[in-house]
């Protein structure tokens, strides 16, 4: 490497998190409303440019914070945008992290000193964003949807426990399927991502329901 070779200079990373929820069977992710240029009075996925003394989750997790107050929050790294002109002000890589949680445990800042407004959106219903975060959020979706079908990633959104009713309506969302209920259930048992908590509790009004948790190691395993 010349380091002295004008072609290695003017770039940065840019560390972006497409961080989901589900709110009543539908999926949402977080956006957004950037304040200053480009893409002033744009939406867009919360995130921002790397500092040069941090690890990419930890810049990505202190963007997080300082534009919507969300702090705690496990995310995974998926893919890397790298087309030339993503950025009108420099070279810019855009490295892509997913995270899920219960959007009723968290407290969104509405205002931070870069953003004016910051809310969640269902997924079909996504207002045109700045950058190239269209498609970082298309395949953030993509990611989401294998990573809920091999891993236990869904443990953050049930913290507390969920019920197989719950359950199975949030995979059916984030998935965009239907499941027949029994079948669901004797999948879900027999691959031992869960176990009984010994408690119970009702579902959209529903008799009371065994209430279930992620198990916190499990092998990544094809559930569907």
């Amino acid at each position: 490497m010349e380091v002295k070779n004008k072609l290695y200079k003017q770039q940065g990373i840019h560390v972006i998190t497409a961080l989901f929820t589900v709110e009543q069977g539908v999926t949402k992710v977080l956006l957004i409303k950037r304040k200053n240029k480009p893409f002033e009075g744009d939406w867009v996925l919360t995130g921002g440019a790397l500092y040069n003394n941090e690890d990419l989750e930890d810049g990505a997790l202190r963007e997080l914070k300082e534009k919507t107050g969300i702090t705690g929050v496990e995310i995974k790294q998926f893919k890397a945008f790298g087309k030339v002109h993503r950025s009108p002000v420099m070279r810019m890589v855009a490295i892509g992290f997913i995270g899920i949680i219960d959007s009723k445990r968290v407290n969104v800042l509405r205002e931070t000193k870069n953003t004016s407004n910051a809310d969640w959106f269902p997924i079909d219903k996504i207002p045109p964003l700045g950058y190239d975060h269209e498609e970082i959020l298309h395949d953030a979706l993509i990611e989401l949807q294998k990573q809920i079908v091999k891993s236990n990633i869904l443990k953050s959104l049930f913290p507390d426990g969920v019920t197989m009713p719950e359950l199975q309506k949030t995979y059916e969302a984030i998935l965009g399927k239907k499941f027949d209920r029994r079948n669901f259930r004797k999948k879900i048992l027999s691959l031992n991502l869960i176990e009984d908590t010994n408690k119970s509790d009702r579902f959209e009004g529903n008799k009371p329901a065994k209430v279930y948790e992620f198990k916190k190691k499990i092998e990544h395993k094809d559930i569907f």
